[in-house]
Formats: C-alpha cells, sequence, structure tokens
C-alpha cells in the first residue's frame, strides 16, 4: 500500500508555537546538528536561546537531526535541567535535601508562598519569579539554602528569605525605571 497516493513529497512539518523563530538554532543545528551523542548540547543551546524548550522547538531539533520526536522529548524530560514551560525573570531553587529539610526548608517555602503568592512549579502572574523545589543543590553546609538565577543564598530563615525577594523586586523596579 503507497503512502499519499504515491506522492513522494516532503511532508511539511506543523509546528504549534507560530511566533517562536526556529531560525536561532540555525547555527547550534549547523554546528552539532550532525554530531553522534550532540543532542543534550544542542537543547542546553536551544533553552539558552529561549529561556525553556518550547513543543515547537523540540519538534524542530527532531526533524533537524533525523530523530525520533520521542527521543527529543525523552532527554528533555528525563534531565531535570531542561524545562518544558516559560519560568519567571528570577528563577528560584529551593532545596529540599536532607539537610535542608532538617533545616527548616519548609518554613522557607511557607516565607515563598507568602511573598509571592505561588507554590511549587508556579510563576508569578507578572512572570517576575518562578518557585521550583529541587532534591539537592549540593550546599549542604549552608542548609537551608536556595539558588535564584544561578546565585546561592544559605543559611536562610523565613525573615531573611522574605527580604531577599523584597531586593529582588526593589532592584527590579530600580532598573525598569532608570
Amino acid at each position: 500500500m503507497e503512502c499519499c497516493g504515491g506522492n513522494k513529497s516532503v511532508l511539511k512539518v506543523q509546528f504549534k508555537d507560530e511566533n517562536i523563530d526556529l531560525s536561532a538554532l540555525n547555527a547550534t543545528l549547523a554546528k552539532y546538528g550532525s554530531t553522534k551523542g550532540s543532542l543534550i548540547t544542542i537543547l542546553q543551546k536551544a533553552q539558552d536561546i529561549y529561556g525553556y524548550l518550547p513543543e515547537s522547538v523540540l519538534d524542530y531539533v527532531a526533524t533537524e537531526i533525523g530523530e525520533k520526536p520521542a527521543k527529543v522529548y525523552g532527554v528533555a524530560t528525563f534531565y531535570t535541567q531542561f524545562r518544558l514551560k516559560p519560568v519567571g525573570e528570577y528563577l528560584i531553587m529551593l532545596c529540599k535535601g536532607t539537610a535542608c529539610h532538617v533545616n527548616g526548608a519548609n518554613g522557607i517555602e511557607e516565607a515563598i508562598n507568602e511573598e509571592l503568592g505561588i507554590h511549587d512549579g508556579e510563576t508569578t502572574e507578572d512572570n517576575m519569579f518562578t518557585l521550583n523545589n529541587v532534591a539537592c543543590l549540593g550546599c549542604c553546609s549552608l542548609s537551608p539554602v536556595m539558588m535564584i538565577n544561578g546565585e546561592t543564598y544559605g543559611k536562610l530563615t523565613p525573615k531573611k528569605t522574605k527580604e531577599i525577594i523584597q531586593k529582588l523586586k526593589t532592584d527590579h523596579l530600580e532598573e525598569k525605571e532608570a
């Protein structure tokens, strides 16, 4: 049985996120696309470009490197470094590992919930903050600890946590006004 009435033309792929400029990935795909084992690198570069991995980007990568979309999605969902949803300007990663848990991470999470009105996996309405609980940040001697955009904050208390967030809000407003 022949597919498509014998038409051997290549099917055009339809992408869901029409407003995403997929051509921004072309340099990355040209550099790494033909290198076996480079999928993680390509996804890292894509996330650097877009801030997360939209479905259209995952589909485009799969098409361009000749992989099945399921494999690309599998890699993107297996590794915690990859995000499939946009995050706020400030990504708060709150450690919930054993040392942090024992030293009050739940109280830190409550302070974040109170200050921002969000819970694990949520983003504030203004897209300024996203909270993600993580298994371990590897900073056990600083517990409880959180990381915001790569900067580590340790020996946290609920009060100190709220002050850090308030300072970020203030600094953000001052930057906008400048």
